[in-house]
């Protein structure tokens, strides 16, 4: 890693370094253990730092550690932090934004984290807007910094971490593992990753990862690794909402987002955080012209009054807006059940998915046999339901009656499964689509 100063040294240095075989703009702020305010003039540097990677059209890293704005110059220190994320809003969807959290990042400054699209957390970091002080005055809970907001919370918690690392040069590290599937910016093509590995690899094992019964748990990563580029794949919050698996991988040479239900955690039902965690990768993936690939597992939305309550209809619609606004080739495979609503927000094909494949194995429905029997047939002896569940598996629970309704593409052997993968994304490479002019959405936060 190479680095060229482009600011006289000071407590945040703005350089251009090559992270790989990229350059990156990385401005360093306070160095992990030391305490620093964010003062007016820290925050113009930030903000300089961000404006120079959005004239250069180069992805920007910011490595931060601040005690919060500082105190002593007024409001002077929030106009500065409330600049950089004014900018560093600027630069969303435009250039990739990483943010390293390399000490302590309190107070209003802590927000640049939430703004940018890959948190990584150092092991001795913590964040967070209310200290322990606060939090122990308004509701009597005492807590120490990393109880309340250290790497551990944020990475399995609070969903800010997308990685965690022991220190700083591994942090950089990871984004520069990161930055290898990303483009420089938004009007720029995503790079093509050298492999070995045959696209027309059949996918012998694949298929024996399935369970003998409906119920049964099985890891979906190992799915995604029979099937990608040499077996690579750079999951993003791994510990926060694991009913899903979103991350990074290759096919064919081609950078791909994948999305996955994970039938080890929840039986891969969709809950609020899944639905959030889910919804912003499919949206950064879209800004920056990474196609998608969707394996579909769930039995539907996790049911329970306090998700309701706490809005599952609103948050599981994020899900669903993110994928019916995507533009990048989408293409889908339902290795099992894939039912309700469900159905309709892991990327069905008409929320604008490209291709949909299915497995034998897949099971597209308003619901299981036995709660449909269990509508349908209310009055049914516990014998006759037997033979009810029976006969409904046979007609509904299978692929073809969604095939017959164009819901799905093609049923594949799954030991076709990569080089079908494949080739669905090597057709969809020059898709291209014209959007409505208009000033922007409105995303259902």
């Amino acid at each position: 890693m190479t680095a060229t100063d482009l600011t006289k040294p000071g407590q945040i240095r703005v350089t251009t370094e090559v992270l790989g075989e990229r350059r990156a703009v990385v401005a360093r702020t306070v160095f992990p253990g030391e305490d620093s305010e964010l003062t007016d003039e820290l925050g113009r540097q930030l903000t300089e730092g961000i404006q120079l990677a959005l004239d250069k059209r180069m992805p920007f890293v910011m490595v931060l550690s601040t005690t919060g704005v500082a105190v002593a110059g007024g409001i002077a220190g929030s106009i500065a932090w409330a600049k950089a994320a004014s900018r560093l809003t600027s630069a969303s969807g435009v250039i990739p934004t990483f943010a390293v959290a390399a000490g302590p990042v309190l107070s209003g400054p802590a927000l640049l984290l939430g703004l940018v699209d890959v948190v990584v957390f150092c092991q001795d970091a913590y964040c967070y807007l209310s200290g322990p002080k606060n939090v122990e005055t308004y509701t009597g809970v005492a807590l120490s910094a990393v109880e309340l907001g250290g790497a551990g919370v944020h990475g399995q918690t609070s969903g800010l971490a997308s990685l965690t690392a022991p220190d700083v040069d591994q942090a950089m590290e990871m984004v520069t593992d990161v930055l290898a599937y990303l483009p420089d910016h938004n009007e720029d093509l995503p790079p093509t990753l050298p492999t070995a590995d045959p696209s027309q690899r059949l996918t012998d094992d694949v298929g024996q990862l399935m369970p003998d019964t409906p119920t049964g748990s099985y890891d979906v990563r190992d799915v995604i690794t029979e099937v990608v580029d040499d077996g690579e794949f750079l999951e993003l919050r791994s510990q926060w909402a694991p009913n899903v698996v979103t991350g990074l991988a290759s096919l064919a040479g081609m950078a791909v987002g994948v999305v996955a239900n994970q039938p080890r955690s929840l039986a891969g039902s969709i809950d609020i955080a899944a639905s959030q965690k889910g919804a912003r990768f499919v949206a950064m993936c879209d800004a920056f012209a990474i196609p998608l690939l969707t394996l579909v597992d769930t039995s539907g939305f996790l049911p329970g009054k306090d998700l309701e309550w706490r809005g599952m209809i609103r948050h599981g619609a994020q899900l669903a807006f993110a994928y019916a606004r995507a533009t990048v080739p989408r293409v889908g495979l339902i290795l099992r059940k894939s039912y309700g609503g469900a159905y309709i927000v892991m990327d069905s094909v008409n929320m604008g998915n490209d291709v949909m494949f299915a497995w034998p194995t897949a099971e597209v429905a308003v619901m299981g046999a036995k709660g449909a029997v269990e509508i349908l047939h209310r009055k049914a002896s516990e014998e006759e339901r037997v033979e009810l569940v029976e006969q409904y598996e046979a007609q509904y629970l299978t692929p073809y009656p969604a095939a017959e309704r164009q819901s799905i593409s093609t049923v594949i052997d799954p030991a076709d499964t990569r080089r079908e993968l494949a080739a669905a994304f090597t057709m969809l490479s020059t898709k291209r689509e014209r959007l409505r002019s208009r000033k922007h959405d409105n995303t259902p936060l």
